[in-house]
């Protein structure tokens, strides 16, 4: 199902992909002209946003696992992609796919079928293809190439509607940014104005409205200590202001809990556990078969408590993430909120 909906000018929601390697954290360097991940990160074990600007334009930029990376189990897999839908909410503007284009393989061929697996099949008028290149070559002279000479990426191009850019692995040339941002911005232009959705993009954003209004009425006593304590420092005009800056930052730390952590995510979680539990047992109880009933019974439940680890690591990665990128559950929100934001009250 194909979603064009009008959203917002002021952010363009930007999903990055990568089939294997280092591409697509090079062009999130890229992207927001700082570096986000180390130039030879190859990998990582969760999705995450980073907030930036393309050219003048605020962007926000979502990473996941490589689409082949074969260190991360498929229950993980699964419940990061739907993390990176939750990083996305309401959807993408744009789906980036960026590869190298010294070292692309005829393997890379698979993407576009891969894309609609994991994001519905209309996804691909929503994707851009991103080349990586490294060196002082002009990036006319590169685009020539892809055009005339490597039939193999003109095929892929083709594919993802024959969008595609150059960029340079080294993030401090900032000499296309402009022209990416053109190209992102006509192809959406040309799809309505509006961003990506499907059914499991608007499954994203209930889950995580469903959990932002948990945590709100989690929070509701200490929101209203927040808002008594305002009012005894601030009057007027001022206190609207206090009282706005304090909701605002109330509201971010909450959204970006739930998008890392919610119902949904736990549903996949808790699946995947389940999923381990029931292979590791049955492996362990054929094994055990050899040794006769009771082998059958001891290493059944020997399989069953090692696949239960195994997919039980995810929550030991979300746990991981939480800390890292989202706000802790159990903050004193109230002082961290008066040390930020409470001036000298007025006389």
């Amino acid at each position: 199902m194909d979603k064009r909906k009008k959203g917002s000018a002021t952010e363009l929601r930007l999903m990055v992909v990568g089939s294997c390697g280092t591409s697509q954290f090079l062009l999130t360097n890229a992207i927001l002209g700082r570096e986000v991940f180390p130039k030879d990160v190859t990998s990582i074990s969760g999705s995450r946003k980073t907030i930036g600007e393309l050219a003048g334009r605020r962007v926000a930029v979502i990473n996941g696992p490589n689409i082949y990376d074969k260190d991360i189990s498929q229950p993980k897999r699964k419940m990061e992609l739907r993390r990176s839908k939750c990083l996305c909410i309401p959807g993408p503007h744009a789906f980036l796919i960026a590869f190298d284009i010294e070292t692309i393989s005829p393997n890379e061929m698979r993407a576009p079928k891969l894309m609609r697996q994991r994001f519905g099949r209309h996804c691909l008028k929503h994707c851009m293809v991103l080349l990586t290149y490294e060196g002082n070559v002009e990036g006319a002279v590169l685009e020539n190439r892809v055009q005339r000479t490597d039939w193999h990426l003109r095929e892929l191009i083709e594919k993802f509607g024959g969008r595609f850019h150059i960029f340079n692995k080294n993030w401090r040339d900032r000499s296309r940014d402009r022209e990416l941002l053109q190209k992102i911005e006509r192809m959406v232009a040309s799809l309505g104005g509006g961003y990506f959705s499907s059914r499991t993009f608007q499954k994203a954003e209930e889950s995580v409205k469903k959990e932002e209004r948990r945590l709100r009425k989690l929070r509701a006593a200490e929101i209203e200590r927040a808002w008594t304590e305002l009012e005894k420092q601030y009057i007027a005009e001022e206190l609207y202001h206090q009282k706005d800056a304090y909701t605002a930052s109330v509201g971010a730390e909450i959204r970006a809990k739930a998008e890392m952590d919610n119902g949904w995510l736990r549903t996949s979680l808790a699946r995947g556990l389940g999923t381990g539990l029931v292979v590791g047992a049955v492996m362990g109880a054929l094994f055990g078969a050899i040794e006769g009933p009771g082998g059958m019974v001891l290493y059944g439940i020997i399989g069953g408590a090692v696949g239960g680890s195994a997919g039980g690591t995810a929550q030991v990665a979300i746990k991981h993430m939480e800390n890292r990128v989202a706000p802790p559950a159990r903050l004193n929100f109230n002082s961290i909120f008066i040390n930020r934001f409470f001036a000298t009250p007025r006389p």
